[in-house]
């Protein structure tokens, strides 16, 4: 059967339909989104409830509890984590990858409804949700400043003018405004003087709350005109709060500015941010889950200019960090070096071909299959990123290999003397099943690869199809229009005296090489016990060395980008800490390698505790700095480390985040125990074994139990005896110390808090307790101190949950060439040794924990690649041995694989991996090359097994050798690929690389000599004579 055939007699309709691949690949290639990774996200939402001025015990019971028991009802949910601190709760709900996240969301609405029943009456805003990952780096942060406006009022424009508008592009998850101070109207009163007037705060708030109203009215129905009723009815402004009567005293009104200071101040006093080293507010801008980095910055990037021109003048915007720029950065790398690997398959045929008529032939293949794959991936829905032109780069190599092939077999017939349209004819029938089952069992390798579970199987699924259809285009161009090519452009060997040097030259030097390859192949054939052994001795080498080799899981990438978050002692103030906060950012902003950075503190979504920071530090372009992120990072940290108090944690920010939410350092691992104390008992342990270890570094827990806490002991006898009841204490308590939100301006644009406080609070501290009264049943005032006493106690600053149980999140990071595996290893030997107890429950979080399940699936994913490719190559053969012996090649390759890791210093990560599973796919073509034509000598020529296979070797080395190189060359690029994103390439190059060195040394020898034993082991089997009549088929 000769598929070719209607395609050498057709020449125009072949040129058309190849025209008509290239086309459909130019325009997808136009459409096709960019992006740093395959999209991988897990659909995650974040529930923030904010109640200013409660405890983390408080807020814990009062108001993550019962959301927690309605979340935790929601089907699909993977994890849900929750950290409640003073003021704030922060949810994270992790679902599983298939489930929609409008879905998600809509059971998120749900449950918080269900929930709101038993939440506080008295929270200022209902729970609020968005559809974004907290440990995912926002994608572009804004910092708006100025020289003339204050920070409520900067806050406020930038609130109802640019955050609205930016929220609304599709795409963004979530807008965040840190150190926004959000407009107020903050009522200090003196409690001293209110109760030498008879009154206290609880007739301060309901003053107030009778005061300010904004309420329907009515209107007049008369029976011709009809006119609306309003009335001066709420109060906007300091001025009209100070003017308030609160009673009258012998006839004289005492009003609210007698025993208070009205003013126009910030809703929470305690946030605070800064780009470089100026204060301003940040707009950070983070994308939902699933959407494309790229095609979101730039909607943002093309609205920006409308929305800055309305602001009004002296209002500087300027962007801090754009992850984009990094990504674009990478994704342009991966594009030059793929021309480049194209360019050099090229060369490395034209050194073999010798003539640049045979060149061209297998040279249109490279871009046609390579242009025709992005039709595909537009229709798969991929997008152009770093694993798929990493599999564009791989394949170049690839797709020139059929080409080759059969260019090879249809040259040899010109050359025996044929017209070459009767030898494309003949030449495509011979070799069209050869060329069919290279193609079948290089992509029956890549099965595996799209049943990975979980996120790597995502990440991995686009590269593996990519390369599959690639390789498939290249199949269909090599039998259809490379044949017709052949019978059109190739012509005679030109004779002696045609010949030019170059072409006399290599033509020598292949020839040198096949004398010099047989001959050592024949030694070979006489010594058979020995290279049995080495074959042997390569099998027990490669189980070695996997063992030996570090295993890792995803390279550390460079994005330019480094999120800090800094740590100060538990109970420092917020004045303390800004102060902090600055001296770090200033240490940091003298390092030559970074551009800018932006740093905020106090307690929003973002930042759990007072007593934490975040910073977002942004480095040079790769160009202008000679350092890697991480390499900054260890020349940064001697020097903050010189700061007294104040602490910073470093990571580089990821393209790839499978975390949900942000710890100090790359990895994480959680304990969880119904039982707190329990929990901090052994963590605190596990924490010290751990800082032990040298492999590890920055091992630290987010336990935060050495707060401060002022407690108040209620007398209740006392309090009932006077008639003050528990919740008139806590009243007072609250609107004295808790920034207590007792009222609301309506405006057209927005909504504005009234804020009550105690005057002296923030000076006297504890002591200002004294100071508060409360009314007793015969309405005269006592002081707080007769009815309590106050002692100072040591509290959580957070709690954490996971699931619904207290969790403490332990974070570490490897030291310098420590692999992840062995990291994992040694933090689950410590908690045997340490006798972690049964009622602890841990678990790794985010890449640790995917690292740990992808451990599992490795050598399965190995496996059936070698399972699946037996089973094609048994079915093309139909034979149980010959697939063995074509399989016996991959050890070799493997040795050389895992040998290019340990000597480059790298680990066996996940793209080491595909790089190994792929070597599986080309090491074996040699042996399928060998095979083929041994077992055709054998049927059609009646040889000797031995002279079969002899002859084989010869006539297939050219071929071979040109294929191995080809794909060699191909993977060079990546493997010297510097710039960014690189540290994601090298190991895919490296492993290529070195597989296919060592392999194509060994197995031009090892092929034969196996391929003889197993014969005879099958004639023993089948109890045949050695001598065997030639069958004709």
């Amino acid at each position: 059967m000769n598929l070719s055939r209607l395609f050498i007699l057709r020449p125009v309709a072949t040129t058309l339909s190849m025209l008509a691949i290239v086309l459909a690949g130019i325009i997808s290639y136009r459409l096709l989104p960019v992006s740093a990774l395959p999209q991988v996200d897990y659909p995650t939402i974040r529930v923030m409830t904010l109640y200013p001025g409660a405890s983390p015990d408080v807020m814990t019971s009062a108001v993550t509890a019962p959301l927690e028991r309605q979340f935790g009802q929601m089907p699909g949910l993977t994890q849900m984590a929750s950290t409640s601190s003073g003021g704030a709760s922060v949810l994270t709900l992790r679902f599983n990858l298939d489930i929609n996240m409008d879905v998600a969301e809509q059971q998120v609405q749900a449950a918080i409804n269900a929930a709101t029943n038993l939440l506080p009456k008295d929270l200022p805003a209902p729970p609020v949700y968005n559809k974004v990952n907290p440990a995912d780096t926002p994608v572009l942060t804004l910092a708006i400043t100025s020289k003339t406006m204050l920070l409520p009022t900067l806050n406020d424009l930038v609130d109802t003018r640019m955050a609205q508008k930016i929220a609304q592009i599709s795409g963004v998850g979530m807008v965040s405004i840190a150190g926004g101070q959000r407009q107020a109207v903050r009522i200090k009163v003196n409690p001293e003087a209110l109760a030498a007037n008879g009154l206290n705060l609880s007739d301060v708030r309901t003053l107030i709350a009778a005061s300010n109203v904004n309420q329907p009215k009515g209107n007049f129905d008369g029976p011709t005109r009809v006119s609306m009723l309003d009335a001066n009815d709420q109060l906007v402004s300091p001025q009209q709060y100070a003017e308030l009567i609160l009673a009258y005293n012998n006839g004289a009104p005492l009003r609210l500015k007698d025993v208070a200071q009205i003013v126009d101040g910030a809703e929470n006093e305690r946030l605070a941010a800064w780009a470089n080293e100026n204060q301003a507010v940040l707009l950070n801008i983070q994308r939902q889950p699933g959407a494309n980095v790229i095609e979101v910055v730039d909607r943002i990037k093309a609205l920006l200019p409308s929305i800055t021109d309305n602001l009004p003048a002296g209002l500087d915007v300027t962007v801090l960090t754009d992850r984009t720029q990094t990504i674009r950065a990478s994704v342009t790398d991966v594009q030059h070096e793929l021309l480049i690997a194209i360019a050099l398959v090229v060369m490395v045929t034209f050194l073999f071909l010798r003539r640049v008529s045979a060149t061209i032939i297998p040279s249109i293949a490279v871009p046609l299959s390579l242009i025709g794959t992005f039709g595909v991936m537009y229709l798969a829905g991929f997008s152009v990123n770093n694993l798929t032109l990493m599999a564009l780069t791989i394949a170049t190599g690839f797709v020139v290999d059929d080409a080759i092939v059969m260019l090879e077999n249809i040259s040899r017939y010109i050359e025996e003397g044929e017209t070459p349209l009767n030898a494309a004819l003949k030449g495509a029938k011979q070799i069209g099943f050869t060329l069919i089952s290279l193609t079948l069992s290089l992509i029956a390798v890549l099965i595996p690869l799209l049943f990975m579970a979980d996120v790597v199987g995502r990440l991995f699924r686009e590269f593996a199809i990519t390369l599959a259809v690639a390789i498939l285009i290249s199949l269909v161009v090599s039998l259809t229009l490379t044949p017709m090519m052949c019978a059109r452009l190739l012509k005679r060997e030109p004779k002696e005296e045609e010949q030019g040097r170059f072409y006399k030259a290599s033509g020598a030097w292949i020839d040198w090489l096949i004398e010099a390859y047989g001959r050592k192949l024949q030694w070979v054939l006489r010594h058979q016990p020995l290279t049995l052994l080495v074959a042997i001795a390569t099998l027990g080498l490669t189980v070695v060395l996997y063992l030996v080799v570090p295993k890792g899981f995803f390279p550390v990438q460079d994005t330019g980008v480094i999120q800090g978050i800094s740590e100060a002692p538990q109970s420092i103030s917020f004045a303390a800490m800004s102060q902090r906060q600055q001296e770090l950012a200033k240490v940091i902003l003298a390092d030559p390698a970074v551009e800018s950075l932006s740093s905020y503190i106090g307690v929003d979504g973002d930042n759990a505790t007072l007593n934490s920071g975040r910073l977002l530090i942004n480095l040079k372009a790769h160009g202008q700095r000679d350092l890697s992120a991480a390499q900054v990072i260890t020349r940064l940290q001697p020097e903050i480390d010189k700061l007294v108090g104040i602490r910073l944690f470093m990571q580089p920010v990821q393209d790839l985040t499978i975390e949900d939410r942000v710890s100090r350092t790359q990895y994480q691992f959680s304990m969880s125990s119904p039982d707190a104390d329990l929990l901090a008992l052994w963590s605190d342990k596990l924490v010290h074994a751990l800082s032990q270890l040298p492999e590890l570094t920055d091992v630290a827990s987010d336990l935060q139990d050495k707060g401060l806490q002022v407690f108040l002991v209620i007398d209740r006898d006392a309090a009932s005896r006077l008639g003050v009841s528990v919740s008139t204490i806590t009243d007072a308590l609250y609107d004295a110390f808790g920034q207590r939100q007792i009222s609301t301006i309506y405006t057209q644009a927005s909504q504005y808090r009234v804020v009550l406080q105690a005057q002296s609070g923030e000076t006297l501290g504890p002591a200002a307790l004294n100071q508060i009264h409360v009314k007793t049943a015969d309405g005269g005032q006592v002081r707080l101190s007769s009815l309590a006493h106050v002692e100072q106690r040591q509290a959580q600053l957070a709690i954490a949950h996971i699931g619904q149980f207290p969790a403490v999140m332990m974070s570490f990071n490897l030291a310098p060439g420590v692999a992840l595996g062995k990291g994992v290893e040694l933090i689950n030997q410590t908690q045997k040794d340490i006798g972690m107890p049964v009622g602890v429950q841990t678990q790794f979080q985010g890449a640790a924990q995917a690292f740990e399940a992808s451990l599992s699936s490795t050598l399965l994913l190995i496996l059936a690649a070698v399972v699946t490719m037996y089973i094609v190559l048994g079915v093309l053969y139909e034979s149980y041995i010959h697939p063995i012996t074509i399989l016996s090649t991959l050890p070799s390759a493997a040795v050389g694989a895992l040998l290019a890791l340990l000597l480059s210093g790298n680990d066996l990560g996940m793209i080491a991996i595909i790089g190994i599973i792929l070597l599986i796919g080309i090491v074996k073509k040699n042996a399928i090359m060998m095979i083929d034509f041994a077992l055709d000598a054998e049927r059609n020529q009646g040889l000797d097994p031995q002279t079969a296979i002899y002859q084989a070797a010869l006539l297939r080395f050219r071929p071979i050798l040109m294929t191995t190189l080809a794909a060699l060359f191909g993977a060079v690029p990546l493997m010297l690929a510097t710039g960014s994103g690189a540290e994601l390439r090298q190991p895919l190059g490296l492993v290529m690389v070195g597989g296919l060195l060592v392999s194509q040394v060994l197995t031009l020898f090892t092929t034969p000599v196996i391929y003889l034993y197993f014969d005879r082991l099958g004639r023993r089997w089948r109890k045949e004579p050695q001598s065997l009549e030639p069958v004709e088929s």
